[in-house]
């Protein structure tokens, strides 16, 4: 496919979302999330609501102030903090985390970690292979298995049985090597299945998997009931795929193990801008009316990405409240 995450990302601002963002923008100036948010509102979804904690701020205790307080959340996702990756974190800063997470009474969906977010060893260096944001962490191919031992060590230090992962930077023809990284993906689900805990590998469209057709050949090929799904719809539709209905409906929906919500728009050259959500392509009351129909129960995580409303804090308020409403919509209790 001819894309890359430099041209998805490119030309990010608020200037091609004027149409749809103003109303979402003067409704987080009135601060209409902290009027709406209440103790226990999240009691009755029948998802983990939650938000990526550095979309948000680098600033962990006022990040989890926000999705507790503001937002009326119980969970939360790790990436980074401090300006650290949560897998770099030392002993100290994890009982430092732990300690604000207690004091917000938030709970963890999973370790959002980099795993496998690298070039795939004696593959032909892809023509989309540059510098990306690894968000505080960059790891090569030698140093998985020791990343992975330190996110199953974070699991029980966050009391959470999940850890993202991806299937290495994206080839230009993976084919040849597609049999070596499903093994590789199935080698690291057996290592985290003896410790009880979930595989989670992510659609993203910088790496080999990016499309719901492409993650479902992905489990197809690697049955192991603990290696699941991150679905993404909007990675799926910055690539141009439609993510909902039609990659959605070929996902075994028992294998779809926790859910990023952000949204994108079309560009006239035929690339993606980052939007809030609500605000974009991606069907997200159609999406969510799916996840609830076919019994979706885990981590329904914020990842918000656009930042067209000045800050991530800011940007990550309207995209929450486009996420809302897109619930409330759907018909869905959170």
């Amino acid at each position: 496919m001819g894309y890359t995450r430099r041209a998805v990302l490119a030309g990010l601002g608020l200037a091609a979302f004027q149409s749809a963002v103003p109303p979402l923008l003067k409704k987080a100036g009135a601060s209409s999330l902290m009027t709406t948010a209440a103790a226990g509102a999240t009691s009755a979804c029948p998802f983990k609501l939650a938000v990526i904690n550095d979309e948000i701020t680098q600033d962990f205790d006022k990040a989890c102030q926000i999705v507790s307080a503001d937002f009326g959340l119980d969970w939360i996702e790790l990436r980074s903090m401090w300006n650290k990756n949560v897998t770099e974190l030392d002993e100290k800063q994890v009982e430092d985390a732990r300690r604000v997470l207690e004091q917000h009474k938030l709970r963890v969906t999973d370790i959002a970690s980099p795993l496998f977010k690298t070039d795939w060893p004696g593959a032909p260096r892809s023509s989309q292979s540059e510098s990306r944001d690894q968000f505080h962490a960059e790891f090569d191919a030698s140093a998985q298995d020791k990343l992975l031992d330190r996110c199953i060590s974070l699991c029980k230090s966050f009391n959470t049985d999940r850890i993202r992962c991806f299937d290495y930077w994206r080839l230009d023809d993976p084919r040849p090597y597609q049999a070596a990284i499903n093994a590789k993906l199935q080698q690291a689900a057996e290592r985290c299945a003896k410790n009880n805990l979930v595989l989670l590998l992510e659609n993203e469209m910088s790496c080999n998997t990016a499309t719901g057709e492409e993650a479902a050949a992905v489990l197809k090929a690697i049955p192991n009931q603990n290696f699941m799904l991150n679905w993404d719809p909007g990675n799926a539709a910055a690539v141009g795929s439609t993510p909902y209905p039609n990659g959605y409906e070929l996902l075994p929906k028992d294998r779809i193990g926790h859910c990023h919500c952000k949204d994108v728009v079309s560009k006239p050259d035929h690339k993606y801008d980052w939007a809030p959500v609500g605000g974009g392509i991606v069907d997200w009351v159609g999406q969510l009316q799916a996840l609830q129909r076919d019994g979706f129960h885990y981590g329904l995580s914020l990842e918000t990405h656009w930042q067209g409303a000045g800050t991530p804090e800011a940007s990550t308020r309207v995209s929450m409240e486009g996420l809302k409403k897109a619930l409330t919509k759907a018909g869905v209790s959170c």
